[in-house]
């Protein structure tokens, strides 16, 4: 048997346990029973000396039963000047002469137990060797011990037959949870569980439910990118074909341009796949460490500007570069990102896109105004989802994978996403990121959860 099986290490204490106290209780017990022994032989010798007190003479017959050699004791008497009268047998090692009462006498090197008591003129001695007394009381003690000791395998036994029997349902949960794979996330049954493992269960139940929503989400997930990933890469193979066929020079670099746009616009919906599966709920996530979000968003828009220059945008940034947020910094670059490029796409020529980022009640606040079409009340909070765009996207480019991209960033950092009209005309997108990284956790926690 393992040492580490809570069965055999229970066993092994209860064991130990009634060991040791059938130990103690088998000393006791067999000291009191070699005192109660004692007691009762010396009350067999007092009763013996004082039952000849009170009998005259000796009848032969009985004095005859007193010289049986089968007996322990050994009778004596002497008249009041101390000639013997009477003795059961000849013992030379026993003392001449009695000590009134409950005595010991060693002769000879052998010790005698003796009770002495005077009446009626004479004098009489009931000895019993002490070395018969001991061999009889440990007689006696040991049969009272044996009980205990046949009894303690039954004991162990009965241990073995109920810790067995406990734990009987840490079992049956070991082999439901062993049955359970992939395919297979069904939540553990919770009736007839002692209310010591019934905890466990649903500790179980719940991570079992993480892992079916994230193994749906991951299968969505592949399914949805199949899809998308089936349209561009098909343009892609006809783009490919035109250049092959291209009548003339002309045509072939106008065939080549599309090529390289089209290859642009495949390459931007695998970047963001792949931005998308890096920041899924369930997926490893970088530890978290204080990250200045102004400097981040200031790297942001200087990477923005070459878009926003070939668009004739106004990109402007209000935001202190010291302030700070709990957080995965390359995650909320990537969550910046999207917003502003989001922001620059669907804003058209000559429009405005502000960014803010200020201190806000129990966090930061980063806002995003652009002067675009923005998106109608009801879609806004459908275009969370992957691969949706608003309806008033138009023919601008896109993936419909960005706000996904944020959403699943804002809650792994604890953070609210709203959606609303810009003063500027068209989209505000607000988050308030906790500052405080014990909020965070929780938050991000429910929300994942």
């Amino acid at each position: 048997m393992s040492t580490t099986s809570i069965r055999t290490r229970l066993l092994l204490s209860l064991l130990l346990a009634l060991a040791l106290a059938a130990g103690l209780v088998g000393a006791v017990t067999y000291r009191n029973a070699l005192d109660e022994a004692e007691s009762l032989f010396d009350y067999q010798l007092r009763q013996m000396a004082l039952g000849l007190r009170d009998q005259g003479e000796i009848a032969p017959g009985e004095a005859a039963a007193l010289q049986d050699e089968d007996l322990d004791f050994v009778i004596q008497i002497w008249s009041i000047d101390g000639r013997s009268v009477y003795a059961s047998r000849a013992h030379r090692n026993l003392p001449l002469q009695t000590v009134l009462g409950l005595a010991e006498a060693t002769v000879d090197g052998q010790r005698w137990r003796t009770f002495g008591v005077a009446a009626n003129g004479r004098v009489i001695q009931v000895a019993q060797p002490v070395r018969i007394r001991q061999r009889l009381a440990a007689d006696a003690a040991l049969h009272s011990v044996l009980p205990l000791a046949a009894t303690a395998p039954l004991l162990a036994a009965l241990m073995w037959w109920l810790i067995t029997r406990s734990l009987r349902p840490l079992s049956r949960v070991a082999d439901e949870v062993r049955a359970r794979d992939v395919a297979t996330l069904a939540p553990l049954p919770q009736t007839g569980l002692p209310e010591e493992v019934a905890p466990l269960v649903q500790s179980l139940n719940a991570l079992l439910a993480r892992l079916g929503a994230a193994m749906a989400g991951q299968r969505a997930f592949v399914a949805d990118a199949a899809h998308e990933l089936r349209s561009p890469l098909t343009a892609l193979k006809l783009q490919a074909q035109m250049v092959r066929r291209a009548p003339d020079e002309a045509a072939r670099v106008a065939a080549t341009e599309a090529l390289v746009a089209g290859v642009d616009r495949a390459a931007h919906l695998v970047e963001q796949l792949l931005a998308l599966a890096r920041h899924e709920p369930g997926a490893r996530a970088e530890a978290f460490a204080p990250v200045a979000l102004g400097t981040v968003l200031q790297q942001v828009l200087a990477d923005a500007g070459p878009l926003a220059q070939a668009r004739q945008t106004t990109l402007s940034l209000d935001s202190d570069p010291a302030l700070q947020v709990p957080g995965d910094a390359a995650a909320l670059a990537v969550l910046a990102r999207n917003l502003v490029d989001n922001a620059l796409r669907y804003t058209p020529a000559g429009g405005q896109v502000q960014v803010s980022c200020q201190p806000h009640a129990g966090g930061v606040m980063l806002r995003v105004d652009d002067s675009g079409p923005g998106i109608e009340p009801a879609d806004r909070e459908r275009v969370f989802d992957r691969f949706v765009r608003g309806g008033s996207a138009g023919e601008t480019p896109g993936s419909g994978l960005g706000l996904a991209i944020v959403r699943s960033i804002a809650q792994r950092h604890g953070a609210s996403v709203t959606l609303a009209s810009s003063p500027l005309g068209g989209l505000r997108v607000e988050l308030v990121l906790p500052s405080d990284a014990q909020g965070r956790r929780d938050t991000a926690r429910t929300a994942s959860s």
